[in-house]
């Protein structure tokens, strides 16, 4: 009897250590608002392997990708672009596919993943000079534009923003 007692005492201590292990292993999932088409979040890379794509690419190219940043800001109209940012201080400039959908325009400081294509686009020097021009810069501003603009670009089929 005192053999039997003892296994019963054995057998719920590594049934009560089992169970605790498996409360430990429980992964909590993430809550997303969807915008565009459904997306998942699984696959997404980070912004830091975003901007090392980025470097790759030239004037042309493009890749599809899901990355998951901050929304740094959002078209404050209608939301129809937004700028996420990638490492190194830089960012990348989001419009949506056929202008199919928006962001909130309180989104700024959320975390979004965003599924699509990046791209590179360059800005000559000639259409830089033109741009401040029209924006009414003065000549020293205009003259002071030497070296063309490289932007990372994304155009995107769907978002998620975390909840």
């Amino acid at each position: 009897m005192k053999k039997l007692v003892c296994a019963i005492i054995a057998i719920v201590s590594l049934v009560s250590c089992k169970n605790e292990n498996l409360k430990s292993e429980t992964v909590v999932e993430e809550k997303f608002s969807v915008f565009g088409d459904s997306i998942s979040s699984e696959g997404a890379i980070t912004k830091e392997e975003l901007l090392a794509k980025f470097e790759t690419l030239k004037e042309g190219d493009t890749i599809e990708v899901k990355f998951r940043s901050e929304i740094k800001d959002v078209c404050q109209k209608k939301g129809c672009w937004m700028n996420m940012s990638l490492a190194e201080d830089k960012n990348t400039f989001v419009r949506f596919k056929d202008y199919g959908f928006f962001m909130p325009l309180n989104a700024a400081g959320s975390e979004a993943i965003v599924n699509g294509k990046a791209f590179v686009s360059v800005e000559t020097v000639e259409e830089l000079k033109h741009y401040a021009k029209d924006a009414g810069k003065s000549q020293a501003a205009i003259d002071s534009i030497t070296e063309p603009k490289i932007s990372y670009s994304f155009l995107s089929n769907g978002v998620l923003i975390k909840e």
